[in-house]
């Protein structure tokens, strides 16, 4: 390995210290690196690097997949967040990233999703998810009709939906009552937020399915689209949110051979 990017976090790693002390890792295996600001809103030199390495939670590595996923680069995420299920490393196994930089990891694919926004036959917005994309109503109940590859799947009020990939599904998903999905799974999850009808459940698809999702008169209400947790886009009576498979997929780092199972009864609780 000749160069790795590390995607220094001062929000999440106190006083840098996990990132000197990853850079000092690099310094011994004899292995280039650029410091990159992961607040930052771009990220110049990526194309060079072998892997990148992200400090923080799963939010970290989120950002890192939208500057990669294009370039193919495998991210090793080292945790300091709350959860971090994508991330491979605890901050006491930080010296471990000693082995991805001599070459001796494996890499795990995951799924990614295109997301469109329509209004009147016309694509204003593209964008790409790892977890998913949001429609919901702010502070107000809105109305919504969710169909698969043009049949309609489910019509409700509620909060909103979310539609996340595999990875997604730990995510808001779980919170909303979605189901837990192997990460390297290829499907998509329809998950209703709160919905006002007892018959809207949540639905795991086929990864060959074109959701939409079809905003109902909102009669003044607000109603946003939110995708990986980022900026929101305010959205109108009829825009039609169009989600399938990207053909982009995020690679990550895998070293501890530490199964899905164990980080999700870890992170979790046994009694999921």
């Amino acid at each position: 390995m000749k160069k790795v990017l590390l995607f220094a976090n001062p929000s999440r790693d106190s006083g840098l210290s996990c990132l000197e002390n990853v850079k000092k890792i690099a310094d011994g295996c004899g292995v280039a690196y650029d410091v990159v600001d992961l607040a930052g809103r771009s990220y110049p030199l990526l194309s060079d690097a072998d892997m990148a390495v992200t400090f923080g939670g799963d939010g970290a590595i989120l950002r890192a997949a939208r500057a990669l996923c294009a370039l193919g680069t495998p991210i090793l995420g080292v945790n300091l967040g709350h959860k971090g299920f994508m991330a491979e490393l605890e901050p006491a196994e930080a010296e471990l990233v000693a082995l991805a930089f001599q070459g001796r990891y494996t890499v795990e694919n995951r799924m990614m999703a295109d997301v469109s926004v329509f209004r009147e036959g016309r694509e204003l917005r593209r964008d790409f998810a790892l977890n998913e994309a949001v429609v919901r109503g702010l502070n107000r109940v809105i109305g919504v009709n969710v169909y698969g590859d043009g049949r309609r799947i489910m019509g409700f009020d509620g909060d909103g939906v979310i539609v996340s990939t595999p990875t997604g599904s730990t995510a808001y998903s779980l919170s909303a009552g979605g189901p837990v999905v192997e990460p390297t799974a290829r499907s998509i999850i329809v998950t209703p937020v709160c919905p006002h009808i007892l018959s809207a459940r949540s639905y795991v698809l086929s990864p060959e399915r074109t959701v939409t999702v079809e905003l109902r008169k909102l009669q003044g209400k607000a109603a946003y689209l939110s995708v990986d947790g980022g900026d929101s886009v305010a959205l109108y009576s009829g825009d039609r949110i169009e989600i399938r498979r990207s053909t982009l997929e995020t690679r990550l780092v895998r070293l501890t051979g530490r199964s899905f199972y164990e980080k999700v009864n870890s992170k979790l609780g046994e009694g999921l």
